[in-house]
């Protein structure tokens, strides 16, 4: 008995993304340059292999069923491996040494990672880089499925077939707006801010960094009022800017030039951030431990 796989053709896949993504025979066609029967008949080749239906089609529309949208994620899965793959040949062909794929939260690229991928870039030269900033959650989804290489996250709470190494530590920051009477020079603790509105990251998306401006509080006798809440820093700093409340930063994260407000640098705390580099454990990209090694 020959196996699915054995009969499975990587264009099928692709005709049946483009159909996928379009919902529309004619467009997909126009789209792989190729007819729209023989499309149709790739497709309906396509699911005799499967031994089930992957699209529901009437003479007004086409759409996809549960088995169809199952099947769309591996699909979509296994042509982006199989084009991941065909660049790291084409790359060792032309003299390169392959690709090395980053994500990263902002606050990584402000101060911690320029140096390191620019002495890496130097010492490598042959190894492309691949940059791509993702939240904390979509980094750790992103390793599990070997999409990147690596991830600079401010989060310890990762799967176990993810590996940890603390890359960078540093200080939290109040931001306050510009003209708000409390400064370096008379700030005693953050007592003084126990009646104030705060705004900060999501919890669900920097749960580590969340809990420390809990546990900071906490310190100082109070529970934070959370009026807002952001994933981008600009809103943050325009919304405090604004009088719209406070916040607490990681210290990397501040701009001294393009906002109204003020920066005090809780350096006498014992909460600090720390920036994980993370990566899978099944990860076999040699060019991974060079960059290791700079962290």
């Amino acid at each position: 008995m020959i196996s699915i796989t054995n009969q499975l053709e990587l264009r099928q896949l692709r005709y049946f993304i483009a159909v996928a993504q379009t919902l529309h025979f004619r467009k997909a066609a126009e789209t792989l340059a190729i007819s729209q029967s023989a499309l149709s008949q790739q497709i309906m080749l396509l699911e005799s292999i499967l031994g089930v239906k992957l699209l529901d089609r009437t003479n007004r529309k086409v759409s996809l069923n549960r088995s169809g949208k199952l099947f769309l994620e591996e699909a979509l899965r296994i042509t982006k491996q199989v084009d991941n793959s065909i660049t790291n040949w084409k790359l060792k062909q032309d003299g390169s040494d392959g690709v090395l794929k980053i994500a990263f939260v902002a606050s990584a690229m402000q101060q911690f990672l320029p140096p390191i991928l620019k002495s890496y870039d130097q010492k490598y030269p042959n190894i492309k880089l691949q940059l791509e900033e993702l939240s904390n959650k979509d980094q750790i989804e992103a390793l599990q499925e070997n999409s990147i290489d690596i991830g600079f996250m401010r989060t310890n709470k990762v799967t176990s077939n993810l590996l940890l190494k603390p890359a960078f530590q540093e200080s939290l920051t109040l931001v306050l707006p510009e003209e708000h009477p409390i400064t370096e020079d008379n700030f005693t603790n953050m007592r003084s801010f126990s009646e104030a509105s705060f705004i900060l990251f999501p919890n669900e998306n920097s749960p580590m960094y969340f809990q420390q401006i809990l546990n900071l509080c906490a310190d100082n006798g109070f529970s934070p009022k959370i009026s807002h809440k952001s994933i981008h820093a600009p809103t943050i700093f325009k919304l405090v800017e604004n009088g719209m409340g406070i916040s607490i930063i990681p210290n990397s994260l501040r701009d001294n030039f393009n906002y109204k407000v003020r920066y005090i640098e809780l350096k006498n705390i014992a909460q600090k951030t720390t920036l994980y580099a993370a990566w899978n454990k099944e990860n076999d990209n040699p060019v991974l431990q060079y960059l290791l090694q700079l962290v």
